[in-house]
């Protein structure tokens, strides 16, 4: 029998981690898969694309970053533009996985000529993502952000830098009213 390649190896763990019941719910704590090679597709933010892996397309999410979400104008959409012009439509890049979100996104590292997880939070289009730094490089992260907020670069040109992401989200959130609330809000008098 032959045995797959580490490419092949990676794709078929990556590809079982996001199977199950559970896939959908939390982040799962298996080991990584072996890296391997991709194409990227499409960007959908600053932190999140898909791309071409053999005949799969996978969403990944960027590891150890947050970048602004696309409502936080014009941060988040500046975001966006800026990995589109890193990683154009058929860019080959390197995935390393950490893990797959409660989403069922694979969350890794994409390594192109450089790291661009890292060069986002450089460049300051990202921040370091402190709540999940455990599985990164941290100290390299955090250095990198502040680099960026010392030259005032991206997110940092507004003093102390915007909004944080995960703050916008949880803002968000907590306005959104329940199912229960909009029945009430939309109900005719």
């Amino acid at each position: 029998m032959k045995k797959p390649s580490g490419t092949a190896l990676g794709l078929t763990l990556l590809l079982a981690w996001g199977s199950g019941p559970a896939a959908g719910l939390t982040e799962q704590p298996a080991a990584p898969a072996a890296e391997f090679r991709a194409r990227v597709v499409s960007v959908g933010d600053g932190d999140s694309l898909r791309v071409n892996a053999g005949d799969k397309q996978l969403t990944i999410r960027l590891a150890c970053i947050d970048a602004p979400e696309l409502a936080q104008v014009p941060w988040g959409q500046q975001s966006r533009s800026y990995l589109q012009q890193r990683l154009p439509r058929g860019q080959e890049v390197t995935v390393q996985p950490h893990t797959i979100d409660r989403y069922g996104r694979t969350v890794a590292v994409l390594i192109s000529d450089i790291n661009i997880n890292l060069v986002m939070v450089e460049d300051g289009q990202a921040f370091a993502y402190r709540r999940y730094l455990s599985s990164c490089e941290a100290r390299e992260y955090l250095e990198a952000e502040y680099r960026a907020s010392r030259h005032r670069y991206g997110v940092w040109q507004q003093e102390g830098g915007i909004t944080r992401p995960w703050d916008f989200r949880r803002e968000r959130h907590s306005h959104t009213p329940s199912s229960a609330e909009s029945i009430r809000l939309y109900r005719a008098p």
